[in-house]
């Protein structure tokens, strides 16, 4: 449940923060933590898949800052690049 936890707030900072560094990608504030909750949730979930390791550290209570690092970076990468994707289409279609 800390995953997810962790996954969703960074999705949020980083779909807030890709919005914000380019005009062309905000949402607004509301559309880009929208964006980054959902962008950081799928990401951050797809990581332990991808990567067994973090996933048994995880099960077996032993994560480390590596594995929580992991989760983080992968939130909020998920969450910008899902926050870019709809607002260039959101601006192209406009």
């Amino acid at each position: 449940m800390e995953q997810i936890l962790m996954n969703l707030i960074a999705g949020a900072i980083g779909g807030n923060a890709a919005g914000k560094a380019s005009p062309s990608f905000d949402l607004g504030t509301i559309g880009n933590t929208i964006s980054g909750l959902v962008g950081g949730g799928v990401l951050g979930q797809l990581i332990p898949i991808l990567l067994p390791a973090i996933s048994a550290a995880a099960q077996g209570g032993n994560l480390s800052v590596g594995g929580i690092l992991t989760n983080l970076i992968a939130g909020g990468a998920g969450g910008a690049i899902l926050t870019a994707i709809i607002g260039a289409v959101k601006n192209k279609a406009a």
